[in-house]
């Protein structure tokens, strides 16, 4: 199979085109800021709002089915200054690889947030669910997902994918790091934290890899999937859990954070849907924690 992935360079798409590479697919992959290091896939710079270069990129590549995982993707940066961005490159950046696509199978990668607060009770959430998006960059993945079912993409509701290479503007890298930097002494053994009440369905960044490749393979258009391990991990079992594999003692301060007014109370999801085409997730939570941690090391 040969597989174009957009934001090859990005946390996932590095780890997808790992996963292709040792499957014996090819390989190829867009990217800006910088050509990437990433051994046995063509290359291509291609922004997603350059349609022209995406379309190049595509005839060049000439794939079987193209992953989009370029855009943006953090929620806190939605509201701020960024939001005309969120806009334009998960909207408009969607509708350009999709055009750019020209018919081939499209796995568009979208986001757990678009369904909003659902009751504890209510889950896992299914597929089947009204998309209720309550912040702008779950807005943004949401009018994606439109334009992906008009195209007869497939879409895919990633929950919380974790592992080595995330940036450190999410939680548990960010944990990891300051974590590291204490363990060696250079910063107080204090670890100060926002609302750890919240829960949150994990997946390791491995078994996303191979979901998206599996989806690739046999995803049926127009058809959307939950990438979900399941089963909710509230955040501060988490870090108890990271503090544990780590071994650092700290103190941890708790809600010297604000709580923000958007976070979802908790959040798990159904992927019966994907379980049928053979996905099962191999790795566990604690395997994610242990490999951050060693990343810092």
């Amino acid at each position: 199979m040969r597989v174009l992935i957009t934001g090859i360079n990005g946390f996932v798409g590095s780890w997808l085109a790992r996963h292709l590479r040792e499957s014996g697919d090819q390989v190829s992959g867009t990217y800006i800021n910088g050509r990437p290091a990433i051994d046995g896939a063509d290359l291509y710079a291609a922004d997603l709002l350059d349609r022209p270069a995406l379309e190049r990129a595509v005839r060049a590549a000439n794939p079987d089915a193209v992953v989009n995982l370029a855009g943006l993707s953090h929620i806190g940066d939605s509201w701020k200054e960024k939001m005309p961005d969120y806009f334009w490159v998960n909207v408009v950046g969607t509708e350009n690889v999709l055009a750019a696509a020209g018919g081939r199978k499209t796995v568009v990668v979208s986001s757990a947030d678009v369904y909003g607060p659902v009751p504890r009770d209510e889950q896992p959430i299914s597929e089947d669910r009204r998309v209720a998006p309550h912040t702008p960059y779950a807005l943004t993945k949401a009018a994606a997902e439109r334009l992906a079912m008009f195209s007869s993409a497939v879409i895919v509701r990633s929950f919380n994918l974790v592992g080595p290479g995330q940036n450190p503007n999410f939680s548990l890298a960010s944990w990891a790091s300051r974590l590291s930097a204490i363990s060696r002494g250079e910063r107080e053994p204090v670890l100060e934290v926002g609302d750890l009440s919240t829960w949150r369905d994990f997946v390791h960044v491995d078994d996303g890899a191979a979901a998206y490749r599996l989806l690739a393979d046999k995803g049926r258009p127009g058809t959307i999937y939950n990438l979900a391990s399941g089963r909710a991990v509230q955040m501060r079992d988490a870090l108890g859990r990271l503090l544990e594999i780590s071994g650092v003692s700290a103190e941890v301060k708790e809600g010297v954070y604000p709580s923000r007014p958007f976070d979802i109370p908790y959040l798990s999801g159904d992927a019966s849907r994907l379980r049928a085409l053979g996905w099962e997730p191999r790795r566990s939570l604690d395997d994610a924690l242990s490999d951050l941690w060693r990343e810092t090391l």
